[in-house]
């Protein structure tokens, strides 16, 4: 949008689309309308039917969004289905979590990768859902109907919430499907989302980490890439075919669509569109909320994060069951951690706080000539934003450096109804809550380590301490100062000397015998009872400081929509599902640099390094490249492609998306994008937006000739 946004002042004159090229995560119901004329052009072959239809089979059939039980609407990830037994393609860092929570020293599959054989031999996952999209409608008039000028944000909420829980209440009446209304464009929309939800996903194979987490921190947000990024996963359904929990007895999906998959290429500028379920962007933020982005929310977690992966780095490295506990945990912190500083980075090098500064120029006249109720908007978000910096600010020390940095004081609070149940009496509910706080352990203290955990809490409370504001200290820390002298390491000696909890036996132990003393006085309950209820209290006074920031963001962005009346625009991500297209194609990310649309398998072992963990390539691998055994899967230069670059739109969520060709064919998985392009979330760069894919012939060459899986590759319908 940067380039296009600065022109917004020749757009209000003359018929200029807002959106940039290939810029915009569509609406899948709106393609007929607004984009397939121009995807065809483009070289697509399918019709909008093809890709999306409420009555017959279609691509949207094919690609499911990955959540969790608690959550099945916040998807993740994004997987695609290539066979008719329900197998699908997602990311390795997608699945890492689930790789990892199968591994033990004597079971490494992280480090040895996994492959089912057979189906019973497939590994289930409790707690995943996998996501597919049924059917979507536009119901802002219904919404908008129970809306009026004079209600708060507050009673605004209230109604929304009330009318979408009865919109998707009737939507799903007499069915197995789930559904929910979600707002777009600030709540200036409203679509309701149809889903099908199934509960039973099994791992059946993955590479090891040393081939799907290829460069590992180094070359993350990077190009060129040579990451194997890629696992897979089967869909089970009850035997009549409807979703069901995990049981011997359930059956592979039969799905009403599945992707062939395509080993033909890719070449610079083919046709490639992609279909997921983007997380959230920020495109019509404005100068205001970017500030806060860049100053609080980015720099915080870089920095905090920092002290956090530092110190597992160090833990990690020392033994194999610590790398493999906290395995996950790392992969999770360092992510956001490298990409909040790239993104400070981009949006600089793009002067995206001058383009916003010029939006909002531009929109103050068109205010001032259409109605006084918008000119006073971004004053409005001027102000708030002020109102609430010092809150925001606390709030990200009080998250990232002690609620969610280390795990222990979060988990005692989590522990804290205990405290309730024994001041009560009632013997019987004392014995309920301990049988779940004992389930409740056991996941837990599975990936966990004591000494560990001691040196992130005295790094991360220390570092906070020093760094925050000392108003918003939480009471523990005084107890620091005084009891103490300011001594962190000692504190957390003291704590891991004397705590309930840092280990499950002593958990256990003291579930055994509880004492309301000994759990009140607990160094470890202290602390996270004194975090929890500060953060609380900071988060409170932040809302509260900024509470006309949503009115404010909803009446400019309304601005927006009115001056591109007419014209195709498309909403910020809200982990709904999404397609972008665009094509293959290299770029030029600075002066004399070229960088290629495609990598092969000889860049990885140009990389490779024994003596760093990142960029370790295995003998087998080695061997299959001397001996150039790419069998079907090298291109026409005889050279067997890891990966390729398009310039798709796409953000966190959309990995383990497909790549799909202009027939409908799997080419690739989606997988990062480029650091010269963070800025994307908030500010698309169509001359540097890059979104990084794995090439799909990269992942069947490691099922085929790596790991002897033909099973699969039978399973799936190869495109030659």
């Amino acid at each position: 949008m940067r380039k296009l946004s600065l022109l917004l002042s020749v757009i209000l004159m003359f018929n200029v689309t807002l959106c940039s090229a290939d810029e915009g995560m569509w609406l899948l119901a709106l393609l007929k309308g607004q984009n397939i004329s121009e995807m065809q052009k483009k070289g697509l072959k399918l019709t909008a039917e093809q890709i999306y239809d409420v009555n017959n089979s279609c691509l949207k059939d094919a690609v499911i969004g990955l959540g969790n039980a608690g959550r099945p609407f916040w998807h993740f990830c994004t997987g695609e289905i290539v066979s008719g037994e329900g197998l699908f393609f997602t990311n390795h860092h997608c699945g890492f979590g689930m790789i990892q929570s199968h591994s033990s020293v004597e079971h490494d599959y992280l480090a040895d990768g996994f492959w089912a054989y057979s189906k019973d031999q497939e590994l289930p996952n409790e707690g995943i859902t996998a996501s597919i999209l049924v059917r979507m409608e536009d119901v802002t008039a219904e919404v908008m109907a129970v809306l009026n000028n004079d209600m708060s944000e507050k009673q605004r909420k209230e109604a929304i919430d009330k009318i979408s829980k009865k919109i998707a209440d009737k939507a799903i009446e007499g069915t197995k499907y789930n559904a929910y209304v979600a707002d777009v464009f600030n709540s200036n929309q409203f679509f309701l989302f149809v889903h099908i939800i199934y509960e039973d996903v099994r791992l059946v194979g993955a590479p090891p980490s040393s081939m799907g987490k290829f460069g590992g921190d180094t070359d993350n947000w990077m190009w060129p890439r040579h990451t194997a990024d890629f696992s897979m996963f089967r869909i089970y359904t009850a035997p009549d075919g409807s979703p069901a929990p995990y049981a011997k007895e359930n059956i592979p999906l039969k799905p009403k669509h599945f992707l062939p998959v395509s080993i033909k290429g890719i070449q610079d500028k083919d046709y490639a569109m992609i279909l997921g379920f983007p997380g959230t962007t920020n495109r019509y933020i404005t100068s205001y909320g970017l500030q806060e982005t860049m100053d609080v929310t980015n720099k915080l977690r870089y920095e905090i994060r920092d002290v956090k992966i530092d110190v597992l780095r160090k833990e990690m490295a020392s033994d194999q069951k610590i790398r493999i506990q906290y395995a996950s945990k790392y992969a999770s912190c360092s992510n956001y951690w490298k990409y909040s500083n790239e993104q400070n980075k981009a949006l600089k090098a793009l002067n995206t706080m001058d383009v916003k500064r010029e939006i909002e120029k531009q929109y103050l006249k068109w205010a001032e000539a259409k109605d006084a109720k918008y000119t006073g908007a971004l004053q409005v978000l001027e102000q708030g934003y002020a109102n609430r910096k010092p809150y925001a600010t606390a709030r990200m020390y009080l998250l990232e450096g002690l609620l969610t940095g280390p795990e222990l004081p979060y988990f005692a609070v989590q522990c804290s109804g205990l405290i309730a149940a024994l001041e009560s009496g009632d013997q019987e509910k004392t014995d309920a809550l301990i049988e779940k706080l004992k389930s409740f352990a056991v996941d837990f203290y599975k990936d966990y380590n004591p000494e560990t955990e001691r040196k992130l809490i005295a790094a991360l409370f220390e570092y906070t301490y020093k760094n925050m504001d000392p108003q918003f200290y939480p009471d523990f820390f005084t107890t620091i100062e005084t009891k103490f002298k300011g001594d962190f390491n000692k504190y957390a000696e003291t704590m891991f000397s004397k705590s309930i909890f840092v280990t499950q036996e002593k958990f256990n132990a003291f579930l055994a015998k509880p004492n309301l003393k000994v759990l009140k006085n607990d160094l470890a309950m202290l602390a996270g009872q004194s975090i929890y209820e500060k953060f609380r209290e900071v988060s409170t006074a932040m809302q509260d400081a900024g509470k006309n920031i949503a009115g404010a963001n909803r009446l400019f962005v309304e601005g927006i929509l009115d001056i591109n009346k007419g014209k195709a625009i498309s909403p910020d991500a809200n982990s709904t599902i999404r397609l972008t297209y665009g094509t293959v194609g290299s770029y030029l990310p600075r002066d004399a640099v070229f960088y290629n649309y495609y990598t092969t398998l000889k860049g990885v072992m140009e990389k490779e390094d024994p003596t760093n963990t990142e960029f370790i390539v295995p003998q087998k691998l080695k061997d299959l490249f001397k001996a150039k055994d790419f069998g079907q899967y090298a291109n026409e230069k005889g050279e067997l492609v890891t990966c390729f670059i398009t310039n798709n739109d796409i953000t966190g969520g959309n990995s383990g998306s497909p790549v799909i060709n202009a027939n409908g064919e799997l080419i690739g998985l989606a997988f990062d994008g480029n650091s010269e392009a963070m800025s994307g979330d908030i500010d698309f760069e169509e001359n540097m937006q890059r979104c990084i894919n794995l090439d799909v012939r990269y992942a069947l060459f490691i099922i085929d000739k790596y790991a002897g899986a033909q099973n699969l590759i039978k399973e799936m319908t190869i495109v030659k």
